[in-house]
């Protein structure tokens, strides 16, 4: 991963931009990295990949919930109590 400084990056922002479509360019200021430039293909594909992931952990939680008792039925009630 090539690396530009925050400063590079604001004086070669062409060249920048273009390198990010090719592949991620990590940015720094002070010596930490403070940010990663990567293609707006990329930058979807990693969303895509969360929302999933995401997706499959809700629904894994729910059928371990349900396995240990926890109905819709149930989950209403506790959501529904006020005390």
């Amino acid at each position: 991963m090539r690396t530009f400084t925050a400063n590079e990056a604001k004086t070669q922002f062409g060249q920048f931009i273009d390198l990010a479509q090719r592949e991620p360019v990590r940015v720094m200021r002070h010596d930490r990295v403070v940010g990663v430039m990567v293609s707006a293909e990329d930058y979807e594909a990693m969303r895509q990949f969360y929302a999933n992931r995401l997706q499959h952990t809700l629904v894994a939680s729910s059928a371990q919930a349900e396995q240990a008792g926890l109905s819709p039925e149930a989950l209403e009630d506790l959501l529904r109590d006020e005390s």
